[in-house]
């Protein structure tokens, strides 16, 4: 229903009610009908369920199968291993997952109990959940509204609504009809569920309740949306199901050639799944969630505190970031930056004044300081210091912008107050667009008055010029506003501030007429210091902005100049003519939308997906939840954000603050770069090991890996040395490239290193194994497997970076050289001490040590090699 379009009148009819409420018989036959005033779950959460979705994986799926086949054929230590991973992966899903679904019950911890309403003509409080369509309410100054209202009398009413617009200035609020196709944040006349009373009074009519408030929608529509699968968990599955696929082929590869050689066909069915199960890359889940979990650790003293692991990884892929305006890229505070008095513009930065560029006193401007004084003695906000610190303010924004812009002139309000004592006072009202405050000195009275520019100078027939009175003709009316226009234009929020001195016999159209204009005082919400260049660095990067804002076009314009933000833009009542075709072009080429509405930012987000955009959205109050909830990657604020902004996002920006998403973004990149290595190590030392057995298979040569010595190998070289990949120190140009393309699969660009690798290690292991096996068998299993052991480190060395290990710091990463020292000091422990029995490990000369060193040394040689001369070429380019 268009409850803002039709008058008090028709609305009171269609709830059947009057201005005296309903009597509270009638209250509860609609409380039966309508049902409580709150939001509901639709679906309840069900911890079990939750949990056996842990188990969806195709990876986790495989990895049970393994730890199953691996419990038969007895390899406890395998089995143990894969199932820890199992649980500790499937326990912090639920964990995540569970919290995630606890969004509706955190909105109703919005909501305050009690409510003034009218019921059997008495005013009384009643819970919020008992209010019904019909109630009449009343409303005052720090009320949080409870159900969407039509007003009925309004007195200098402001709200803030910026949880539901975005909108960053108060509202004011009047009863008056609207235009049925006024955006929901130009629908003066309506109240809405989960804003804040922030002035005035007034009186007015419950339309809906509940699920039916435009809260409710957003709720009903949050619930409805599932949780969004990760680029990383889509690629990770995808990998998996082509790993279940290889494994197959290999098991039954490897016992069609052990039937062929005459084994026993059950000893080689167990020899097939071992293969197989060796070649399962188990470590890549915990390789991901440690290389996650050390992140996410780096992250928060960045200020971005990550909820959810793989949104991590994520960020860094991350191809375009739709951000809010106000208080991300804006320091949501309203700020006095402009003035204009005496036919002469002022600007202020931090605390200082300035004119023509030049610092100036403002004390020694008569005209500009009676501006100040008249913008704090018609002023209601209070302020307290201690000595030259402002401990708190108190007021509406506007006031408190205008109170500090004095204190910066040592113009103080306390002091001003008691020179003039306060007589009257004759509030705004969004008729009058006026205010007034009427002060008596020791010789005169005096009215100051401020408000809209335009109706302040109708009511001016003089202007202070040199601190004289001089007549105001209808020219430079039209010159003022004119002034006034392009201040407006540029974001700022202007105000006119005028005075009089009046007689004993004053009233409110004497106060406020006749008066002496003194001049202007622009103010904004400033962009933050560090946001330009923060957005420079992601143009850089690769990654497009968006603002998408509640507040006005020109606002978002001016803005978006300020920070860099280039590109052309567009208003919501633009979007709602467009086409389907239409609006994919606009999300696909525009920059900066305005006035948006909840559902048209979801939708937005939405279109980016399909565009095949990774997208990144920032936001802070309910009309963020959507859009927070769609996107691969929430960002929710830490400082100003609603709890259930901050319960949907999968990260918490801890100070509020654009530059954090791009610190984040690196350390994004920086922990995808590692994962990668880290794979890419990891899988190219289980293809070394399955080459060798496969290869010793098929050329009908004894096994150069027993079963026990791999499970050896695997422990020494997929553990500490992988992992330490994950902390190296990220590639130089790390935010001077492009995102990584959403198509590209986990192997992506390093399927031909790691068949190099794989191939090159069972080369040099089986070269060095065919040299002894025939006169000691013993020993050129022993050289095998250190020579696969000890080149699966110069891998991992290789894998530090895209560029030559001698245009690196060597020991930046302390943690992969020690690593690869214990990896070796084990294995040397392993030949040279009674655990040798254990393994079927023989003592190699120091000849032989050698020989496999210069050996194993040569994959790192040839891959560094390949580094120099595509840099070179790169160079050459």
């Amino acid at each position: 229903m268009d409850w803002h379009a039709i008058s008090k009148k028709e609305v009171l009819d269609i709830l059947k009610t009057n201005e005296n409420g309903i009597s509270s018989h009638e209250a509860s036959l609609r409380l039966r009908h309508y049902g409580n005033n709150e939001l509901k779950q639709i679906t309840a959460i069900k911890p079990v369920l939750i949990l056996l979705e842990q188990f969806k994986s195709v990876f986790i799926l495989i990895l049970i199968a393994a730890a199953i086949f691996s419990l038969i054929i007895k390899h406890y230590i395998d089995f143990s291993a894969i199932l820890a991973i199992v649980l500790i992966n499937s326990f912090v899903g639920f964990i995540q997952q569970y919290k995630a679904e606890k969004t509706i019950s955190e909105m109703k911890n919005m909501l305050v109990p009690k409510v003034k309403v009218f019921r059997d003509g008495k005013l009384e409080e009643v819970d919020s959940a008992e209010i019904v369509p019909g109630d009449v309410i009343q409303i005052s100054e720090g009320d949080k509204i409870m159900a969407d209202c039509r007003i009925l009398h309004d007195n200098n009413l402001e709200i803030n609504e910026a949880v539901l617009t975005g909108e960053s200035f108060p509202q004011s609020k009047s009863s008056e009809i609207i235009k049925i196709d006024t955006e929901l944040a130009n629908r003066e006349n309506m109240l809405y569920m989960g804003t804040n009373v922030v002035g005035g009074n007034g009186k007015a009519l419950v339309v809906s309740t509940g699920m039916e408030t435009e809260l409710g929608k957003i709720a009903t529509i949050v619930q409805t949306i599932r949780v969004q699968r990760t680029p990383l968990e889509k690629k990770l599955d995808s990998f998996s199901k082509k790993v279940a696929f290889i494994v197959l082929i290999l098991a039954a590869i490897s016992i069609a050639i052990g039937i062929f050689r005459g084994e026993d066909v059950y000893d080689m069915f167990l020899v097939g799944i071992a293969l197989a199960i060796s070649v399962i890359p188990e470590g890549v889940p915990a390789i991901i969630a440690i290389t996650l979990a050390l992140a996410i650790k780096r992250m928060q003293k960045s200020h971005a505190l990550i909820r959810k692991l793989p949104a991590a990884e994520t960020l860094g892929r991350t191809t375009v970031i739709c951000t809010d305006k106000t208080g991300t890229l804006t320091e949501e505070e309203m700020v006095v930056t402009k003035l204009y008095s005496n036919k002469e513009y002022y600007t202020i930065k931090n605390h200082s004044f300035f004119k023509d560029g030049k610092q100036i006193n403002p004390i020694r401007i008569k005209d500009l300081t009676k501006l100040l004084r008249i913008g704090i003695l018609c002023n209601n906000a209070r302020i307290e210091k201690q000595g030259d610190k402002i401990i708190n303010i108190i007021g509406d924004p506007t006031e408190k912008a205008l109170i500090i812009s004095a204190d910066k002139a040592e113009l103080l309000k306390r002091e001003e107050t008691e020179k003039e004592s306060r007589i009257i006072e004759y509030s705004f009202s969004s008729k009058r667009k006026l205010m007034s405050i009427i002060r008596k000195s020791d010789r005169v009275i005096v009215s100051y008055v401020k408000g809209a520019p335009d109706i302040l100078i109708k009511n001016c027939t003089r202007e202070l010029v040199n601190g004289q009175p001089v007549l105001l003709t209808q020219k430079r009316k039209g010159e003022l506003i004119s002034i006034y226009e392009d201040m407006a234009a540029s974001a700022l929020r202007v105000l006119g501030f005028a005075f009089k001195i009046v007689q004993k016999n004053y009233n409110q159209e004497i106060a406020e007429s006749n008066l002496i204009f003194v001049g202007f005082q622009g103010m904004m919400d400033p962009p933050r210091k560090e946001v330009p260049s923060a957005i420079k660095e992601c143009i850089s990067a690769g990654i497009k902005i968006k603002m998408l804002t509640g507040d006005s076009l020109s606002t978002a314009i001016a803005v978006g100049e300020m920070i860099g933000l280039d590109g052309s833009s567009i208003e919501e009542h633009e979007i709602e003519q467009l086409s389907e075709e239409e609006f994919n072009d606009v999300v696909r080429e525009k920059t900066i939308f305005a006035r948006i509405t909840p559902e048209t930012k979801l939708r937005i987000i939405q279109t980016l997906k399909e565009q095949g955009e990774i997208v990144a959205v920032t936001g802070d109050g309910i009309n963020d939840v959507l859009a927070l909830k769609e996107a691969h990657i929430g960002i929710a604020m830490g400082i100003r954000g609603s709890d259930v902004a901050r319960e949907v996002s999968d990260i918490i920006l801890l100070d509020d603050n654009f530059k954090s998403i791009i610190n984040a973004i690196r350390e994004g990149r920086k922990v995808y770069d590692n994962m990668k290595k880290s794979i890419k190590a990891h899988i190219a030392a289980n293809l070394g090991e399955l080459f060798i057995v496969l290869f010793a298979l098929l050329l009908f040569l004894p096994l150069p890996l027993m079963p026990l010595a791999i499970l050896w190998m695997n422990l020494v070289t997929d553990s500490l040395p992988s992992l330490a990949l994950s902390i190296e120190p990220a590639e130089k140009n790390i935010m001077k490239r492009k995102p990584t393309p959403q198509k590209d699969h986990i192997l992506s660009g390093m399927t031909g290193f790691i068949l190099i690798s794989g191939f090159l290690c069972f080369i040099f292991s089986m070269w060095l194994f065919s040299m002894f096996y025939q006169t000691d068998l013993e020993k050129a299993r022993t050289i095998a497997i250190t020579t696969a052991i000890f080149t699966e480190m110069f891998i991992i060395l290789s894998c530090r970076s895209e560029r030559n290990i001698w245009k690196i710091s060597f020991f930046s990463n302390k943690f992969l050289i020690y690593s690869i020292a214990i990896a070796v000091l084990l294995q040397l422990i392993a030949i040279y001490t009674p655990l040798a029995l254990v393994f079927g490990f023989k003592a190699l000369s120091l000849i032989e040590m050698l020989m496999i060193t210069a050996v194993s040394s040569l994959i790192f040689v040839f891959f560094e090699t390949i580094k120099f001369f595509k840099a070179k070429k790169e160079e050459n380019i």
